[in-house]
């Protein structure tokens, strides 16, 4: 059995950038392998596996959880620094001097331009500049890195995950590889329990830029419920409380909303409390959780959607922070979910 922390620093430490998931999918698919029935990547470039039960007429259970994290994608060269585009939303605020790793062949390293204070003007510190106004130094002329870097390059923050504290991690595309990690380590939990259902896992691409690879993924695998796994919003000293008041290591959050079918949250809200494991409510009071579960819940006739979600801090950055608390906490109520069935 694969420990959750070093499995998922693993899964951390390979590129994953929107529309260039390769390296990653490859290892998920392996993991699946040695889990379920089947695994397979599908044109999309998503993970699919299933663990049949054997009984006609069963239904299908999905868990999703998508295997991309925000990068970038380079443009071109002017005297020799590059200029790059966004895949998907990194916080602009905290590109300057930041690490980048270009996925060019063989890999290079990059730092994001920026002006020492002693050279800013008066009020230049207050202002954050513009992702277009940037360039990554990657120490090359012109002609080497017109050469070696070519426009469409994808691109990572630098970094890997590490442990954090006594039982958290910290590094870069937590979100949302500790999704597919505590997917993984459900799978672990089940091991050869007999199962109602026929049981799907997606880990599933391009979630940073639209949800596009979960739509078609789910589409062809009908599903009849399913639920998406992904980072949300933990509280820090300086967060808004209406916009995060989970509590790092509070348990998994368990979203109400639209985008959820209700009678399946609930549901899994009563077998977090039947089974004694800690969880938090977390409040989507629009259609759009900004997950997975926007395209997967109006799939073909509609999909019993739920969203389960671990408190992550500094979002989209090259040091988030999750818990191995929650992120088991998830994976018990996963298994207790899958256990059930009948669950909707």
């Amino acid at each position: 059995m694969i420990d959750t922390a070093d499995m998922l620093i693993e899964l951390c430490s390979l590129p994953g950038p929107p529309g260039f998931e390769e390296p990653v999918a490859h290892r998920v698919r392996e993991l699946l392998e040695s889990c379920m029935d089947e695994a397979w990547i599908d044109v999309l470039g998503n993970v699919i596996g299933v663990r049949r039960c054997g009984k006609e007429g069963a239904r299908k259970l999905l868990l999703d959880a998508h295997i991309d994290e925000t990068g970038f994608i380079m443009l071109g060269a002017e005297e020799g620094f590059l200029r790059f585009g966004a895949l998907g939303t990194p916080d602009v605020r905290l590109l300057p001097t930041s690490g980048v790793t270009i996925l060019s062949n063989p890999p290079r390293y990059g730092v994001v331009c920026a002006v020492p204070p002693h050279l800013q003007k008066k009020g230049d510190a207050e202002k954050y500049e513009k992702l277009e106004d940037m360039f990554i130094d990657v120490g090359l002329t012109q002609e080497e890195a017109v050469k070696c870097i070519p426009p469409g390059t994808p691109a990572v923050l630098s970094g890997s995950a590490r442990r954090f504290g006594d039982n958290a991690i910290c590094g870069r595309a937590l979100d949302d590889r500790a999704g597919i990690a505590t997917i993984l380590s459900a799978m672990n939990k089940l091991g050869d329990c007999a199962l109602d259902v026929d049981l799907y896992v997606m880990a599933s691409v391009q979630e940073e830029v639209g949800a596009r690879g979960a739509a078609p993924g789910v589409f062809e695998i009908e599903p009849d419920c399913c639920i998406v796994i992904d980072a949300g919003h933990a509280k820090t000293p300086d967060s808004k409380p209406t916009e995060a008041d989970a509590e790092l290591g509070g348990g998994v959050m368990i979203s109400r909303g639209p985008n959820m079918n209700a009678a399946f949250t609930e549901r899994l809200i009563d077998l977090a409390s039947k089974n004694d494991i800690s969880f938090q409510i977390d409040v989507e009071p629009g259609g759009d959780s900004g997950t997975n579960a926007r395209v997967i819940q109006i799939s073909r006739g509609g999909v019993a959607t739920a969203l389960l979600s671990f408190p992550t801090k500094y979002m989209h950055s090259a040091h988030e922070v999750a818990s191995l608390e929650d992120i088991d906490s998830a994976a018990k109520l996963l298994k207790e979910a899958v256990k059930a069935g009948d669950i909707w």
